[in-house]
């Protein structure tokens, strides 16, 4: 005997692919959901960390620049310190000046000249004197300049012939200016480790 079945079944087999799609379109729905939470999540967390690097490399640079300025600054201040300490030393140096100055013109002024006036401008003396000849100047440069440790660079600014005292005293001579550099002790300290130094190849 034959069966027939009279009932919708294809109606129903459609509402329960179209039930089955639904639900399978609901959890891809679902897990594309969770799935862009969590990639989401993933992401604000990296960019968080990186925030926080950021921060914390502004912060240390901010640090450095502070240590910068203040090694500039301790820079500057030894070097305003090195300045004070070489203008005492200077000035400790610079008191007996005049007497190496006396010491070294006894020494260095042969006869027949004679001086009478002196001037000190910083590091430079200016002397005034008479002479028996120009040759007598010419030997007290060569003097000044070659013999002398503490005077260098001697320049004849002026000379001039003239005579000294009245009627028959009177003497022709030559007047004449010098102005020379007196050296400081460091500089006879620099001059003498320079001249010890073994020089270069």
């Amino acid at each position: 005997m034959i069966k027939i079945n009279l009932l919708p079944h294809r109606e129903e087999e459609r509402k329960k692919r179209q039930s089955e799609f639904y639900a399978m379109l609901g959890l891809a729905g679902t897990v594309a959901a969770l799935v862009v939470i969590l990639v989401g999540f993933g992401i604000g967390n990296k960019i968080s960390a990186q925030e926080q690097r950021n921060n914390f490399i502004k912060t240390e640079n901010a640090k450095l620049d502070t240590q910068i300025k203040e090694i500039s600054m301790l820079k500057q201040e030894i070097e305003a310190l090195k300045a004070r300490q070489q203008a005492v030393e200077d000035l400790q140096g610079d008191r007996n000046q005049p007497v190496y100055l006396m010491d070294e013109l006894v020494r260095q002024t042969p006869e027949g000249v004679y001086l009478h006036a002196f001037k000190q401008d910083g590091q430079r003396v200016v002397m005034n004197g008479y002479a028996q000849s120009n040759e007598r100047v010419s030997e007290f440069l060569r003097n000044l300049s070659n013999n002398s440790s503490w005077l260098n660079l001697p320049e004849l600014i002026e000379i001039r012939s003239t005579s000294l005292g009245q009627g028959k005293d009177a003497k022709k001579v030559f007047d004449f200016t010098v102005n020379v550099g007196i050296k400081r002790p460091r500089d006879k300290e620099q001059a003498a480790v320079a001249s010890v130094s073994p020089t270069k190849p």
